[in-house]
Protein backbone atom coordinates (compact mmCIF):
# COMPACT_ATOMS: atom_id res chain seq x y z
CA UNK A 1 0.00 0.00 0.00
CA UNK A 2 3.07 2.38 0.89
CA UNK A 3 4.22 1.95 -2.42
CA UNK A 4 1.39 2.34 -4.39
CA UNK A 5 1.19 5.90 -2.26
CA UNK A 6 4.34 6.29 -2.91
CA UNK A 7 4.16 5.67 -6.97
CA UNK A 8 0.60 8.01 -6.98
CA UNK A 9 3.06 11.37 -5.37
CA UNK A 10 5.09 10.87 -8.13
CA UNK A 11 2.83 10.80 -10.73
CA UNK A 12 1.30 13.19 -9.00
CA UNK A 13 4.40 15.58 -8.64
CA UNK A 14 5.37 14.62 -12.50
CA UNK A 15 1.79 16.04 -13.81
CA UNK A 16 2.46 19.55 -11.58
CA UNK A 17 6.00 20.10 -13.22
CA UNK A 18 4.41 19.33 -16.78
CA UNK A 19 1.77 21.69 -16.20
CA UNK A 20 4.31 24.24 -14.78
CA UNK A 21 7.04 23.63 -17.55
CA UNK A 22 4.26 24.42 -20.14
CA UNK A 23 3.05 27.15 -18.81
CA UNK A 24 6.31 28.85 -18.03
CA UNK A 25 7.49 27.99 -21.74
CA UNK A 26 4.01 29.80 -23.17
CA UNK A 27 5.25 32.92 -20.76
CA UNK A 28 9.12 32.79 -21.68
CA UNK A 29 7.76 32.39 -25.55
CA UNK A 30 5.48 35.51 -25.67
CA UNK A 31 8.07 37.45 -23.71
CA UNK A 32 10.74 36.87 -26.34
CA UNK A 33 8.24 37.62 -29.16
CA UNK A 34 6.77 40.67 -27.54
CA UNK A 35 10.35 41.85 -26.58
CA UNK A 36 12.04 40.60 -29.67
CA UNK A 37 14.89 38.65 -27.45
CA UNK A 38 16.75 35.70 -29.12
CA UNK A 39 17.82 34.86 -25.18
CA UNK A 40 14.09 34.09 -23.83
CA UNK A 41 13.40 31.95 -27.17
CA UNK A 42 16.78 30.17 -26.77
CA UNK A 43 15.62 29.11 -23.14
CA UNK A 44 11.91 27.65 -24.98
CA UNK A 45 13.70 25.56 -26.68
CA UNK A 46 15.88 24.19 -24.43
CA UNK A 47 12.82 23.78 -22.28
CA UNK A 48 11.21 21.82 -24.62
CA UNK A 49 13.89 18.92 -24.88
CA UNK A 50 13.43 18.89 -21.58
CA UNK A 51 9.37 18.63 -21.58
CA UNK A 52 10.46 16.23 -24.11
CA UNK A 53 12.03 14.08 -21.49
CA UNK A 54 9.35 14.73 -18.65
CA UNK A 55 6.28 13.68 -20.98
CA UNK A 56 7.89 10.41 -21.73
CA UNK A 57 9.06 9.85 -18.25
CA UNK A 58 5.63 11.00 -16.89
CA UNK A 59 3.46 8.07 -19.57
CA UNK A 60 6.22 5.65 -18.48
CA UNK A 61 5.14 6.24 -14.82
CA UNK A 62 1.98 5.60 -15.33
CA UNK A 63 1.91 2.55 -17.63
CA UNK A 64 4.31 1.37 -15.35
CA UNK A 65 1.37 1.50 -12.39
CA UNK A 66 -0.67 -1.83 -12.25
CA UNK A 67 -3.90 -0.64 -12.34
CA UNK A 68 -6.95 -2.43 -12.27
CA UNK A 69 -9.55 -2.16 -15.46
CA UNK A 70 -11.50 0.53 -13.79
CA UNK A 71 -8.80 2.77 -13.01
CA UNK A 72 -7.20 2.75 -16.46
CA UNK A 73 -10.08 5.16 -18.05
CA UNK A 74 -9.05 7.47 -15.14
CA UNK A 75 -5.37 7.49 -16.08
CA UNK A 76 -6.12 7.40 -19.78
CA UNK A 77 -7.50 11.02 -19.14
CA UNK A 78 -4.14 11.74 -17.27
CA UNK A 79 -1.85 10.22 -20.04
CA UNK A 80 -4.10 12.87 -22.27
CA UNK A 81 -3.39 15.80 -20.10
CA UNK A 82 0.24 15.00 -20.01
CA UNK A 83 0.11 15.23 -23.70
CA UNK A 84 -2.10 18.81 -24.18
CA UNK A 85 0.65 20.26 -21.79
CA UNK A 86 3.32 18.74 -23.93
CA UNK A 87 1.20 20.48 -27.05
CA UNK A 88 1.22 23.67 -25.51
CA UNK A 89 5.21 23.49 -25.36
CA UNK A 90 5.53 22.64 -28.97
CA UNK A 91 3.28 25.40 -29.55
CA UNK A 92 5.31 27.99 -27.03
CA UNK A 93 8.67 26.26 -29.25
CA UNK A 94 7.00 27.59 -32.52
CA UNK A 95 6.33 31.14 -31.29
CA UNK A 96 9.95 31.18 -29.76
CA UNK A 97 10.81 29.97 -33.34
CA UNK A 98 9.52 33.39 -34.94
CA UNK A 99 12.42 34.85 -33.43
CA UNK A 100 14.77 32.49 -33.52
CA UNK A 101 14.61 32.26 -37.71
CA UNK A 102 14.59 36.23 -37.60
CA UNK A 103 11.18 36.92 -38.91
CA UNK A 104 10.06 40.26 -39.49
CA UNK A 105 6.76 40.67 -36.74
CA UNK A 106 3.53 42.21 -38.38
CA UNK A 107 3.62 45.49 -38.75
CA UNK A 108 1.46 46.11 -35.64
CA UNK A 109 3.54 43.99 -33.26
CA UNK A 110 6.81 45.87 -34.98
CA UNK A 111 5.64 49.64 -33.69
CA UNK A 112 4.84 48.10 -30.24
CA UNK A 113 8.19 46.75 -29.62
CA UNK A 114 10.29 49.89 -31.04
CA UNK A 115 7.87 51.93 -28.58
CA UNK A 116 8.65 49.34 -25.94
CA UNK A 117 11.34 50.23 -23.19
CA UNK A 118 11.53 47.21 -21.90
CA UNK A 119 14.64 44.55 -22.21
CA UNK A 120 15.08 40.87 -21.14
CA UNK A 121 18.40 40.00 -19.31
CA UNK A 122 19.73 36.44 -17.94
CA UNK A 123 22.16 37.29 -14.89
CA UNK A 124 23.82 34.70 -12.67
CA UNK A 125 23.76 34.58 -8.84
CA UNK A 126 27.05 34.83 -7.75
CA UNK A 127 28.35 33.21 -4.18
CA UNK A 128 28.38 36.25 -2.47
CA UNK A 129 25.15 38.24 -3.98
CA UNK A 130 22.75 39.64 -1.30
CA UNK A 131 20.38 37.53 -3.36
CA UNK A 132 21.50 34.24 -2.01
CA UNK A 133 19.75 32.48 0.94
CA UNK A 134 16.74 34.77 0.45
CA UNK A 135 13.53 34.04 -1.21
CA UNK A 136 12.09 36.59 -3.72
CA UNK A 137 9.62 38.28 -1.67
CA UNK A 138 12.44 38.77 0.63
CA UNK A 139 14.66 39.95 -1.79
CA UNK A 140 12.42 43.04 -3.36
CA UNK A 141 14.45 42.33 -6.66
CA UNK A 142 11.38 44.10 -8.53
CA UNK A 143 11.69 47.29 -6.16
CA UNK A 144 15.16 47.47 -6.47
CA UNK A 145 15.72 47.09 -10.01
CA UNK A 146 12.92 47.46 -11.76
CA UNK A 147 12.96 44.09 -13.57
CA UNK A 148 10.63 41.45 -13.11
CA UNK A 149 11.80 37.96 -12.40
CA UNK A 150 10.08 35.76 -15.39
CA UNK A 151 11.96 32.56 -14.18
CA UNK A 152 14.98 30.68 -12.15
CA UNK A 153 17.17 28.14 -13.75
CA UNK A 154 18.36 26.08 -11.12
CA UNK A 155 20.51 23.34 -13.09
CA UNK A 156 18.72 21.46 -15.65
CA UNK A 157 15.20 22.98 -13.98
CA UNK A 158 13.18 26.14 -14.67
CA UNK A 159 11.39 27.36 -11.52
CA UNK A 160 8.52 30.09 -11.65
CA UNK A 161 9.01 32.91 -9.75
CA UNK A 162 6.96 32.22 -6.15
CA UNK A 163 7.40 34.70 -3.74
CA UNK A 164 8.91 31.54 -1.32
CA UNK A 165 11.62 30.42 -3.81
CA UNK A 166 15.03 30.76 -2.19
CA UNK A 167 17.52 32.38 -4.54
CA UNK A 168 20.97 29.71 -4.76
CA UNK A 169 24.60 30.62 -5.75
CA UNK A 170 24.80 29.51 -9.36
CA UNK A 171 21.06 30.03 -9.75
CA UNK A 172 20.56 32.39 -12.94
CA UNK A 173 17.73 34.67 -12.95
CA UNK A 174 15.35 35.45 -16.19
CA UNK A 175 14.15 39.06 -15.88
CA UNK A 176 12.59 41.78 -18.04
CA UNK A 177 11.99 45.76 -17.11
CA UNK A 178 13.26 48.81 -18.02
CA UNK A 179 16.55 49.07 -19.57
CA UNK A 180 17.78 51.07 -16.88
CA UNK A 181 17.66 48.23 -14.42
CA UNK A 182 19.69 46.00 -16.22
CA UNK A 183 23.21 47.14 -14.19
CA UNK A 184 21.18 47.68 -11.09
CA UNK A 185 19.90 43.65 -11.27
CA UNK A 186 24.08 42.72 -12.41
CA UNK A 187 25.10 44.43 -9.44
CA UNK A 188 22.42 42.79 -6.80
CA UNK A 189 23.03 38.88 -8.50
CA UNK A 190 26.92 40.04 -7.93
CA UNK A 191 29.71 39.27 -5.61
CA UNK A 192 30.72 42.84 -4.35
CA UNK A 193 26.54 43.21 -3.51
CA UNK A 194 27.18 41.73 -0.54
CA UNK A 195 30.30 44.03 0.38
CA UNK A 196 27.91 47.39 -0.46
Amino acid sequence: MERDEKQFKTIIDKMAELKDTSELMIDLAYSSLLLNSRELAEEVHALENRMDDLHTEFELLVLARCITPEESKDYLGLIRLALVSENIADAAAQIADVVLRGLKPHPVLRLAIREAEETVMRVPVSRGSVLVGRNLQEAQIHEETGMWVLAVRRGDAWLRPKPDLVVNEGDTLIAAGYAGGREDLKQLASEKSAQT
